[in-house]
């Protein structure tokens, strides 16, 4: 298991630092953003989230919400990654780079 999807899963408040520019210029690559445990139930469109999407491991915006397929989890550019309901933590402070 990945380990920062088990220390959120613990409860564990972590810094995470993800590559890639989809979600420019909001983030940047490995730009380091906190973390704290959440569910899907508790986050709403707009935030940013970890998740996991088909397999894949995302630091990625909540598009929209759904009571029977979760979270739709895009980049900032409108790419749509699909839904989850496999969320396990949420960004709570962009850290300067």
């Amino acid at each position: 298991m990945n380990i920062k999807i088990q220390k959120l899963l613990e409860g564990e408040t972590i810094v995470s630092r993800e590559a890639g520019n989809s979600m420019l210029p909001i983030l940047k690559s490995k730009q380091a953003v906190r973390l704290e445990p959440t569910s899907w139930e508790k986050c709403n469109v707009g935030d940013i989230v970890y998740c996991k999407v088909r397999g894949n491991v995302y630091t990625h915006l909540v598009k929209a919400k759904n009571e029977r397929r979760g979270l739709q989890i895009g980049n900032y550019h409108g790419h749509i990654n699909g839904w989850t309901k496999q969320v396990y933590g949420k960004v709570i402070e962009i850290l300067k780079s």
